[in-house]
């Protein structure tokens, strides 16, 4: 099985390399150019491609690559909104995902990012770096006692609803699938919002919470449910945090609100305009108009770039899933479980 990686960083080439010893029938060979129709060519030869989330997996891209005979594609993250799923299957080729490689690192992190731009701790970092000790715009407000609104409670969801438990919130839980072991068992989530004619009733939980974290699926239903219409139904000076997909929410929408006063804070890992951005380095360039540039413009906004599983237990459970599948593809066996995309 002959792997050709793109979009490949130092770390990615690290954690792969550690893995590969343990699959001997699995050669990798790392290039940094990302997965685009123009580089799809670069596979000739190759088995499989690995891609990540920022690659172009598109009609014209999977079509190049199947005719040069590359019947795997390897995503190595849980999302495939990069892939054309309808494309792939016509071509007969198989995709493949890390369906869960750390819930915990991605609540944490989304936990992170509340606390920093609640209490503008960017912002202060940089005040004492100037020796500048002034407390004024640094305010905040206490999570204790709050209410805590998670969309979206799987694995993800869950981790954030224990971290919200254990800083002392009232936690209500918004899924169109509850899990009620989270309420009857762990304790960690106090109610769920009613399900009406097979919708979930968000508007109850953006009245009532002081902080909203996204852990929901992107798909046609729930792209920009977080619009002018929901963020005007939130309460004024809310927390909101998106570490689950960018076009979940309106961005402009949400740059209203924060002018509004409306969003109090917001901490953002990932959002719409982030894929000529993500893991790359444009110190040099002058953004413009961007989005993202106006995000930055806010004291009490915290962005990064889709960091949220970047810890060395992910990057390790990355590598060991994809390898998996790799290996399962070319022995014929079972791929790992929820990893198969088509």
């Amino acid at each position: 099985m002959k792997i050709l990686f793109y979009g490949t960083a130092s770390y990615d080439k690290d954690s792969f390399t550690k893995e590969l010893k343990d699959y001997p029938d699995v050669k990798i060979d790392f290039t940094e150019t990302n997965l685009t129709p123009m580089t799809a060519p670069l596979a000739r030869g190759y088995d499989a491609v690995c891609a990540f989330v920022n690659a172009d997996c598109g009609a014209m891209t999977l079509e190049i690559l199947s005719g040069f005979g590359v019947k795997l594609v390897l995503m190595r993250c849980a999302g495939f909104d990069a892939v054309n799923v309808e494309v792939a299957k016509d071509l007969g080729m198989k995709v493949t995902r890390v369906p869960a490689y750390s819930p915990e690192a991605i609540a944490e992190h989304a936990m992170g990012l509340a606390l920093c731009a609640n209490r503008r701790i960017h912002k202060g970092y940089i005040r004492v770096r100037e020796n500048n000790f002034d407390l004024t715009g640094l305010v905040g407000v206490t999570l204790h006692g709050k209410t805590a609104g998670i969309i979206g409670t799987g694995r993800i969801g869950a981790a954030l609803c224990r971290i919200c438990k254990g800083f002392g919130m009232y936690v209500i839980g918004a899924d169109l699938y509850p899990n009620q072991k989270l309420i009857d068992e762990e304790h960690v989530v106090d109610e769920y919002v009613d399900i009406k004619d097979g919708k979930v009733d968000y508007d109850s939980l953006y009245a009532r919470a002081d902080l909203i974290s996204l852990h929901a699926f992107l798909n046609e239903e729930s792209y920009h449910m977080i619009n002018d219409d929901s963020i005007s139904k939130m309460k004024d000076g809310v927390i909101f945090v998106n570490t689950a997909r960018g076009a979940l929410v309106d961005s402009n929408a949400l740059i209203r609100g924060i002018r509004a006063g409306k969003i109090g804070a917001a901490g953002l890992d990932v959002y719409e305009e982030e894929n000529a951005n993500v893991y790359q380095d444009r110190e040099d360039e002058i953004l413009g108009s961007s989005i993202t540039a106006r995000f930055c413009s806010f004291p009490n906004v915290v962005m990064t770039s889709h960091q949220a599983f970047f810890t060395k237990e992910a990057l390790g459970e990355i590598a060991r899933v994809t390898l998996d599948n790799a290996q399962a593809f070319a022995h014929g066996t079972d791929f790992v479980p929820r990893s198969v995309v088509c």
